[in-house]
């Protein structure tokens, strides 16, 4: 299992296979956390907020990468920004 700045890189590394695709729709992700080494939070931005497939794109697309990186991740969940 992966463990705090190993998993954190492994985390960021899907988030920039992800960041193309995000970026050719106008918008983008941050990372705001790892929690318990199993829940990562993200802060979908741009043209991401208020998207009404931007769920859809955190599980299909953000979640599944990451889990492809990190398996030992079980959630993804998006933290809207006046949540932060």
């Amino acid at each position: 299992m992966l463990k705090g700045e190993e998993l954190k890189s492994k985390v960021l590394q899907a988030l920039d296979e992800i960041r193309p695709f995000l970026n050719n729709d106008g918008g983008d992700i941050k990372l705001l956390g790892i929690e318990n080494e199993t829940l990562v939070k993200v802060q979908l931005m741009g043209t991401c907020v208020g998207c009404s497939v931007n769920q859809m794109t955190l599980k299909s697309g953000v979640e599944m990468t990451i889990k492809k990186h990190a398996p030992q991740i079980e959630k993804v969940t998006n933290v809207e920004a006046t949540e932060a």
